[in-house]
């Protein structure tokens, strides 16, 4: 009986050692996007892009929100004192839409409120439009990526079932291999690159809205500070009347 198990076993062990090992092919990420054909290299350089109009806006913006909390109230100080200025020096201190629309108005200041205010405006327009310069690319990768990612996907296919259509009654599933690379591998540079630059342009966005808010409430606050200018003088004119 004993010999008969061990004789079993030894027949099971040398059938498991019969059976061959497969092999465990592993791709690179190189690998793999090489797979996808060329449309990848148009991928890549849409990526390329994107990364560059991001960083270059995102910096701008950060520059463009760095200004001393204070500055609004050293600007009303200098111009209760009259150094009108040294407020315009102070100015151009700060890379600043706001500190830039401060000095617009301020070079405006003797003239009528509707001149300054437009003048404030016609700037501000000037400065948003120059935060929003370069977002319609990305938007435009955001939504063209993916598009090119299923044209890979389409001509994959197109390759497989010609691969198919020639091969007869002899298929093979490597025929159908180098499609079904291009179609996977494509579809998923495109998604990815796409889904970033959509990311990247809503993140700038809202960073500009946040910017615009700043200048709008800092063009009130100058506002404020000019009319409060203007009721002083006429206060000052009255009393030097009577």
């Amino acid at each position: 009986m004993l010999f008969s198990i061990l004789q079993i076993a030894g027949d099971a062990g040398a059938s498991v050692e019969a059976i061959p090992q497969q092999e465990v092919v592993s791709y690179s990420l190189l690998e793999m996007a090489a797979k996808g054909g060329w449309l990848m290299l148009v991928l890549l350089a849409l990526s390329i892009i994107a990364i560059y109009v991001f960083g270059k806006k995102w910096w701008m913006i950060r520059k463009a929100s760095t200004i001393d909390k204070n500055f609004m109230n050293d600007i009303n100080e200098m111009l209760h004192d009259g150094k009108s200025r040294s407020a315009i020096a102070l100015c151009r201190k700060y890379d600043s839409p706001v500190a830039r629309i401060t000095e617009k108005a301020i070079e405006r200041m003797g003239r009528s409120l509707e001149d300054i205010q437009a003048a404030v405006e016609n700037t501000g327009n000037l400065e948003v439009a120059r935060l929003e310069k370069g977002l319609p690319m990305l938007a435009t990768i955001a939504g063209g990526a993916p598009m090119i990612g299923f044209l890979g996907t389409v001509m994959g296919m197109i390759q497989a079932f010609f691969n198919m259509a020639n091969a007869g009654n002899n298929i093979d599933i490597t025929l159908l291999s180098g499609g079904i690379y291009t179609a996977m591998v494509t579809t998923v540079g495109g998604l990815i690159v796409g889904i970033l630059a959509y990311f990247g342009y809503n993140y700038l966005t809202s960073r500009i809205s946040d910017l615009v808010f700043m200048m709008e409430s800092s063009t009130i606050d100058f506002m404020d500070i000019i009319n409060g200018s203007s009721e002083k003088k006429e206060e000052e004119t009255e009393a030097r009347a009577k």
